[in-house]
């Protein structure tokens, strides 16, 4: 393996204190509800954060599978948005520091990528790492936000971890990191959001707030979500709208609450995803009664809001 250090460029300029905690979000293969990337955006459009390392996109990223932006104006290219992955020195709302690594999943060399970031991760001392995920799941946007967690941080397990299945699925590039990091009994926990699956392919809040909670949970940080809970309410609101006017759907989102209330109560119920037959509401069945409502949000939506300080 070529040294993963030529992976990244370090800011010379920033001194980067030790036993900081470490929080990833990358997005790629799955982000259910656009957890990820809102977190990530809504943290770096936020709080004061300086670049410490950034990683080699021409080295790590196919460009022909995620195409970067360019704005043509008129009859000439006026700008191009270059892929960006970046470990960054941030403050929370308190003032307290700690690393935040962002951006793109890498599409090649995972064990290089890995070596390159559990490197970063000794070289800084760093104290604990968290990262963040989303899947989607049949569960109803009418209860809170689940979590699956992962690694070996029990306290955080045991308090927050609804859903621990034995499976396998495809893992992404964090997973890899998490597992090295285990290894070499690093505190390390996995946070994945269990997005309801018909709200998987558009940007729901809620899941960007849970996420941030549960950072908080593993760090102790403290972040600034009311713009983010303002824009959850509204969501919510809108699609309560439907569900009263719809009562298909009604009937759908009711047995989701059923069968997720029946599994929280410790029913026969072996997950949240299927009754004792293994049936679920199609996901198909409920987008389809939400299609104008997602529709007509990202219409409103193409320029979002400012995110608040």
């Amino acid at each position: 393996m070529r040294d993963p250090r030529s992976l990244y460029e370090v800011n010379p300029d920033v001194s980067v204190p030790r036993g900081l905690p470490l929080v990833a979000g990358l997005t790629g293969f799955a982000d259910a509800g656009g957890a990820v990337a809102q977190t990530t955006e809504y943290l770096l459009s936020t709080l004061e954060s300086t670049v410490v390392a950034t990683f080699d996109a021409d080295e790590l990223l196919d460009y022909r599978a995620r195409r970067p932006i360019i704005l043509f104006d008129g009859d000439h290219l006026a700008d191009y948005r270059p892929p960006r992955l970046s470990l960054a020195l941030a403050r929370d709302e308190l003032g307290r520091s700690f690393l935040l690594l962002t951006g793109y999943e890498p599409d090649f060399q995972w064990e290089r990528f890995s070596a390159a970031v559990l490197g970063l991760i000794d070289e800084f001392g760093v104290a604990s790492t968290t990262w963040i995920n989303a899947i989607p799941m049949p569960v109803p946007h009418t209860r809170p936000m689940s979590l699956t967690v992962s690694g070996n941080r029990s306290d955080l397990i045991e308090a927050m971890s609804v859903w621990r299945p034995t499976t396998e699925a495809p893992a992404n590039a964090m997973h890899l990191v998490e597992y090295r990091l285990h290894a070499q009994e690093h505190p390390i926990a996995g946070f994945v959001l269990l997005v309801p699956h018909y709200l998987s392919d558009t940007e729901y809040p809620s899941a960007a707030v849970a996420a941030l909670e549960a950072i908080s949970s593993a760090t102790g940080l403290i972040f600034p979500t009311d713009v983010l809970r303002e824009q959850g309410r509204d969501f919510v609101a809108r699609i309560d709208e439907q569900v009263a006017e719809n009562g298909e759907l009604a009937k759908l989102v009711r047995t989701l609450e059923q069968r997720h209330d029946s599994y929280m109560e410790g029913t026969v119920l072996r997950s949240p995803l299927t009754d004792e037959d293994g049936e679920v509401p199609s996901a198909d069945a409920i987008a389809a009664e939400l299609e104008k409502f997602l529709a007509f949000r990202r219409g409103r939506d193409e320029e979002p809001p400012p995110l608040g300080d």
